[in-house]
């Protein structure tokens, strides 16, 4: 299936399956991935419907922050794959942060 044909929610899914372990990513630079730069919101509400299965706990806000609610959990589950959780109980997203390629997301007709 070509880019173009998948729905956002398949796209930010795809890209939540490529963050290498140990590594975060942002739903804005999820966002940007995508093409759609201005749509983290979006990106948040997607991940919503992953399935249980999926890395989830990788994506945290831009100034690495957990998902509310999820802090205890997201925070174990990074820690298991060697994240530094900071005292102010945030990723240390300088030495964990990965930034989605782009390119990965490029079309024929374009950036989706």
């Amino acid at each position: 299936m070509k880019n173009s044909e998948k729905t956002f929610s398949q796209l930010v899914y795809e890209i939540v399956m490529c963050i290498p372990v140990g590594k975060v990513t942002t739903y804005g630079s999820i966002a940007i991935a995508i093409g759609k730069p201005k749509s983290a919101r979006f990106v948040g509400y997607a991940m919503s419907k992953l399935p249980e299965n999926s890395p989830w706990y990788r994506v945290v806000n831009r100034t690495g922050g957990a998902i509310p609610h999820w802090e205890i959990v997201q925070t174990d589950l990074l820690r298991k794959e060697g994240v530094k959780i900071l005292d102010n109980g945030k990723v240390d997203i300088r030495n964990h942060f990965w930034m989605p390629k782009q390119i990965d997301f490029i079309t024929d007709e374009g950036i989706i």
